[in-house]
């Protein structure tokens, strides 16, 4: 017989507790401040631009930010990317092939680490 008392799955389900973030992390945060936030409000296709350039490496540059055509929309229209090339092989040639680009743990308990490299060079056996 259920103990009436005990707590129901639904009791977890309303989740108010906080958990602040370690005040090294808060320093090294992008999040410090609005800055970000204002200068997307007030003007988010150049923002976005700003952040594409700044951010990724393009093969081929876009001629127009977004291209808004309800119900369809497109951004960076002309650009051309290599998204492999974005997530591993910059990383490689800009010195941190050594990195670690990701640890997976799974069940029970195996876990695997890969480098930038070790990954860069998985992918490319495909």
């Amino acid at each position: 017989m259920p103990d009436e008392h005990a707590p129901a799955i639904e009791d977890y389900l309303v989740e108010d507790r906080k958990f602040p973030p370690p005040p090294a992390f808060k320093e090294h945060s992008l999040a410090a401040g609005t800055f970000l936030y204002d200068e997307a409000d007030s003007d988010y296709q150049g923002f976005w631009a700003r952040q594409a350039a700044d951010l990724l490496t393009w093969f081929d540059d876009w001629h127009t930010i977004l291209e808004w055509k309800l119900p369809f929309s497109q951004w960076f229209v002309g650009g051309t990317l290599n998204v492999a090339y974005n997530c591993l092989d910059r990383h490689v040639e800009a010195g941190r092939g050594d990195k670690v680009a990701y640890h997976w743990e799974g069940e029970p308990g195996d876990t695997r680490t890969i480098t930038y490299a070790d990954l860069l060079a998985e992918v490319q056996r495909f």
